[in-house]
């Protein structure tokens, strides 16, 4: 697989127990070629926890990418006026995030830069990472498996014995699901 001169937004938002496999993914996009353009959420750039500092993860977001994170509405809305990507990646993508993209609301970073890069009709991969998406969220994950250019990376549950209603997207499967979607093909199965 190459994904050489592919240009994507790749936008992380606040699972932070994902952000270490989110990083190897976008390593490994990055391996085949593709040029990162690196988005955070508020939350993602802005919340120490556990699983690392808000300086640490931007520090190694920008490494990977080996260009400035976007962390502003204003520096994510000239993402699609400029045509600065090919394809779009949310991972991980948060309950909050997909009920904002499935409702259309934009106040983040992350939810400008997919509306924007969604006004030149391209590709958006969605790595969804949350509690209850086998509950209140279900809706959400429903709608925007119905929109045109979503695509969703295969999901399973993470641990359905201490939280049945939460999913966790694979994030392995990451550089197959954005090397299909830019052909227009929702990688399946979906759900693993």
């Amino acid at each position: 697989m190459s994904l050489e001169g592919i240009r994507i937004g790749y936008c992380l938002c606040g699972s932070f127990c994902t952000f270490d496999k989110s990083f190897r993914a976008a390593r490994e996009l990055v391996s085949l070629g593709a040029q990162l353009i690196p988005v955070m959420s508020y939350n993602s750039s802005g919340l120490s926890t556990r699983f690392g500092t808000s300086e640490q993860n931007i520090a190694e977001f920008e490494s990977i990418a080996g260009r400035p994170v976007i962390r502003t509405i204003v520096d994510a809305e000239p993402i699609g006026p400029h045509k600065m990507c090919d394809i779009m990646v949310v991972a991980p993508c948060t309950a909050n995030t997909l009920a904002k993209l499935a409702l259309g609301i934009t106040d983040t970073p992350v939810t400008m830069a997919v509306k924007s890069h969604l006004r030149n009709g391209l590709p958006v991969v969605v790595a969804i990472s949350t509690n209850d998406a086998l509950a209140g969220c279900a809706k959400n994950i429903g709608i925007l498996q119905n929109y045109r250019n979503y695509y969703f990376v295969p999901y399973r549950q993470d641990n359905f014995e201490k939280k049945p209603n939460s999913i966790v997207a694979d994030f392995e499967m990451i550089p197959l699901t954005v090397q299909l979607a830019l052909g227009g093909k929702q990688i399946q199965p979906l759900i693993l």
